[in-house]
């Protein structure tokens, strides 16, 4: 990844002028920015999170408000490996990889942004090279540890080059949730290419718009995602980066994501049924016009009222509220609403990096998953949704007690 910015009010891609608002949320903390006990004195700082759509190749993207060395320091606190249903979807994509594209010990796999380790860990199990390239060094540390070889830093069209003079040759590049992060896209995207060579493959990951524009996940829009993804931009994208779709999946994780297989330009793959398909899909939906689009800043604003109706109704009867999850798209979704301790007596997270801490913003406190046993709520708030029925299953025995599990988005609603 790459810490230029785009001029304010020109898309990151084509830069055309972006003129159409999807939805303005207002000012916001940095999602990540967990906030420390010694630190609790000091104000949050506050940006701007606009989302636009770009009437030339509908990338839709946030402003460019905060260099990228502000967000993914040295000590990022996002460690993938603390969800369970998330490692499995891992562990089941290494696999399929692995007999799809015949990998064994002579080849090598890239993960961008690999963060923990948590991908690699399961090529390595079967044989195969590995090497990850995560610009956060703490997390690096841990994947290191697992005996992930990484490369601490941003991926860039530059790196690719050192990589390939270094001899590197993947047979396959891996990057999941990480294309969105990016504020040179297409610097990144001539990264990869450039890091490709003959039939190698290059596997990405991504929330897909349609669900997030369907299913009003306003949530997922963050000053670090820099842009939110459909194939239609994907395409425009690759072809401009010497890159090329052959396949893609429709998959669930975090709300409906899409998983692409793009290769070489001039690489002999076949493109598969289940492009034109999804292709077919985007353009009922009008994502290749701006008026697929409107309408989406006032479906936001119903959510907004859901949840703050909730809240006030439960303080209104006496009800607890505590929150599960310390995700940042619950951070999003706090500071949009207003929502603060007053509210939600506090968060649970199994992350130890934010145990102790405060959320930004809303400035909730942060405990471990043992909290809601020892100081049990009325209601759990599940901020990331797209993990409800394992929180839920996790939590049975609450469940059996009483305890309501809800989530926010698309609307208030109780689950399980």
């Amino acid at each position: 990844m790459t810490g230029s910015l785009k001029p304010a009010g020109r898309c990151r891609l084509c830069d055309a002028p972006l003129e159409q608002t999807l939805v303005d949320l207002g000012l916001s903390p940095l999602a990540n920015s967990y906030v420390r006990a010694e630190r609790a004195g000091i104000p949050d700082n506050f940006y701007p999170l606009h989302a636009r759509v770009c009437g030339n190749c509908f990338l839709v993207q946030v402003d460019d408000v905060v260099p990228a060395g502000e967000i993914f320091n040295s000590e990022y606190a996002y460690f993938s490996s603390f969800s369970e249903s998330w490692l499995d979807h891992c562990r089941r994509f290494a696999s399929a990889a692995v007999s799809r594209f015949r990998l064994g010990p002579q080849s090598l796999v890239v993960e961008i942004a690999s963060n923990d380790g948590y991908l690699l860990q399961y090529f390595a199990e079967a044989g195969v090279r590995v090497l990850g390239v995560e610009p956060a060094a703490n997390v690096a540390a841990a994947a290191e540890a697992k005996g992930v070889k990484t490369r601490v830093a941003f991926f860039s069209e530059e790196l690719a080059k050192k990589l390939r003079a270094e001899g590197e040759a993947p047979d396959l590049i891996c990057s999941a949730n990480v294309l969105a992060h990016v504020p040179d896209i297409a610097d990144f995207a001539r990264g990869v290419a450039a890091l490709l060579t003959g039939e190698a493959v290059y596997t990405v990951e991504f929330p897909h718009l349609f669900n997030m524009i369907e299913l009003v996940q306003f949530d997922t829009i963050y000053h670090e995602h820099y842009s939110y993804l459909s194939l239609t931009a994907v395409e425009k994208l690759f072809a401009r980066t010497g890159l090329r779709v052959f396949d893609v999946e429709e998959i669930p994780t975090h709300g409906g994501s899409l998983r692409v297989y793009a290769c070489l330009k001039d690489a002999t793959r076949p493109e598969t049924p289940a492009v034109a398909a999804l292709r077919t899909k985007e353009r009922a939906a009008k994502l290749d016009r701006l008026d697929g689009y409107e309408g989406y800043d006032a479906r936001v604003k119903k959510v907004r009222e859901g949840l703050l109706d909730y809240l006030a109704q439960a303080k209104k009867e006496g009800r607890k509220v505590a929150a599960y999850g310390a995700a940042a798209k619950g951070n999003t979704l706090l500071n949009y609403c207003g929502v603060g301790a007053a509210d939600i007596a506090y968060v649970v997270d199994r992350n130890p990096a934010k145990q102790g801490t405060l959320l930004p913003g809303s400035r909730i406190p942060v405990r471990p998953v043992e909290a809601l046993h020892e100081d049990q709520p009325d209601d759990i708030l599940i901020l990331p949704w797209n993990i409800k029925d394992e929180v839920v299953s996790q939590l049975a025995d609450l469940k059996k007690q009483g305890v309501r599990f809800l989530v926010a988005i698309p609307e208030l609603a109780v689950v399980g």
